[in-house]
């Protein structure tokens, strides 16, 4: 048996992590505009973004896992980041529909992004004072260190996962099971955060 801590093992995980941050640099680096414009009832239509999103980045995530065997876990990065952008768009989009699309920063949607999975790293990163959630804006450096820490998490739920792509048809199934549930969980965090910004008080904005 393979010893955990031998140099090969180590420097595995230690390529995959930097994969994953790699990836998670490119998804954060740029803040996507918005497809939607400001909505008479935003909730409804933020709703509606968030399941459609949940369905096309299962489509994807189980799509790419029926590969079987070995040929899965090379579909593994690729699928990250393919859901990470469906993410993006729909977390951009949901801004959109309330009216926020030009506040939308980096780190709102790191939070966005991976507070449900990642919630010991950016538990500081959103506080709230009374019924606001006030997010800390992070700079460039710190920003990159909390990439690292989250590419952390990532990886180990990577590792965690990845046996179900050895079984055919059925951990397909199950990978964009996840995918839809971790999208919505994404949408949930957005959400929270939207309705308590300020400019997200109730309205009545036309559509364009």
């Amino acid at each position: 048996m393979t010893d955990p801590s031998t140099p090969a093992v180590r420097n595995s995980g230690s390529a995959r992590h930097r994969s994953i941050v790699d990836a998670l640099e490119r998804v954060i680096a740029d803040v996507p505009v918005p497809s939607t414009h400001p909505a008479e009832r935003p909730d409804d239509d933020a709703a509606l973004i968030a399941r459609r999103a949940a369905r096309r980045a299962a489509v994807l995530s189980g799509s790419l896992a029926l590969p079987p065997g070995p040929l899965a876990f090379a579909t593994l990065l690729p699928d990250l980041y393919l859901i990470w952008q469906t993410q993006r768009q729909m977390v951009s989009d949901m801004f959109g529909v309330y009216g926020l699309g030009a506040e939308l920063t980096r780190t709102h949607m790191l939070y966005c992004l991976f507070r449900h999975a990642a919630s010991h790293v950016l538990r500081d990163v959103a506080v709230r004072s009374g019924q606001r959630l006030v997010v800390r804006q992070l700079s460039g450096s710190v920003l990159k260190s909390t990439l690292g820490e989250v590419g952390v998490t990532v990886s180990q739920r990577v590792v965690g996962n990845a046996a179900g792509r050895w079984i055919p048809l059925a951990g397909a199934a199950a990978v964009g099971a996840y995918a839809y549930w971790d999208t919505m969980q994404v949408a949930g965090t957005a959400r929270r955060l939207l309705t308590t910004l300020p400019a997200a008080t109730p309205r009545n904005p036309t559509r364009t």
